[in-house]
């Protein structure tokens, strides 16, 4: 509490040592929380960059060890309340040197969502036994950003010195994809040069890229989303999406 009113919170652990922290704001009129104050932004603003970037976190997805990603699915259900939305295995998730496991917890209203990803039984170490080994334990792999511009997010962050994944010109240039995503808001062209992924399911699109890892190890890293109707999470894109990690991972000497 402070001069601001009082705010009330409560944590759940989960894997490793994540902690889902709640928070009750609505006796508090402060900036943000008790202690902390108002201050001008370090890196300026480009005039042309939205005046905010991002609307929200869109999910946040956590790695657990091989054999207790069901375990972590029926916490989630059995003391949150969420229900298990999606799920994907086999073919959707692998590459021809690695695979992982996925499964999709999320509340009734969907707004907050925890993909949960294991290794599987693979030729090499997959991303998520590298992220496991260097990260110690299990963990949040990366926070996906909800953004109402990708483009134009994108271009802020990279003059701002961020490294994003790079997608080879053949994901853009291969028939399939033009004829599966059918018309969105940008010019292929467009997302090609700035190495956006789209995908499309039955409710709408998606565009989405992701940072390189953000620390000194292969652990957590950042998701750019901008949902027009979709509610997946990039399907269509797993395999472009594994295959640029796997990249990275052949440089770092650990695939």
């Amino acid at each position: 509490a402070d001069g601001y009113g009082t705010v009330r919170v409560a944590a759940i652990g989960t894997y490793g040592d994540t902690r889902h922290t709640l928070v009750d704001r609505s006796r508090y009129d402060g900036p943000f929380l008790p202690g902390f104050v108002s201050r001008d932004p370090i890196v300026p603003r480009r005039p042309d960059q939205p005046r905010r970037l991002f609307q929200a976190i869109d999910h946040v997805v956590g790695n657990v060890e091989l054999g207790h990603m069901d375990e972590w699915v029926d916490f989630y259900r059995r003391v949150m309340g969420f229900t298990n939305m999606a799920e994907f295995i086999g073919d959707d998730i692998a590459t021809d040197y690695s695979a992982l496991m996925s499964k999709v917890v999320a509340s009734g209203t969907r707004k907050v969502k925890f993909p949960l990803n294991e290794p599987a039984v693979s030729r090499r170490k997959s991303q998520i036994d590298e992220y496991l080994e260097f990260y110690g334990g299990p963990g949040a792999q990366h926070v996906a950003l909800a953004t109402g511009d990708i483009l134009a997010t994108v271009d802020a962050m990279r003059a701002a010195g961020v490294e994003f994944l790079e997608t080879p010109d053949s994901y853009y240039e291969d028939p399939a994809l033009r004829a599966r995503i059918g018309t969105v808001r940008a010019p292929i062209e467009e997302l090609r040069e700035r190495r956006i992924l789209v995908d499309r399911d039955e409710d709408g699109y998606l565009l989405q890229i992701f940072t390189k890892p953000v620390q000194d190890r292969p652990t957590v890293f950042f998701e750019l989303i901008e949902r027009h109707g979709s509610l997946g999470f990039g399907k269509g894109n797993f395999k472009a999406l594994f295959e640029a990690i796997e990249r990275e991972q052949e440089r770092r000497g650990n695939l």
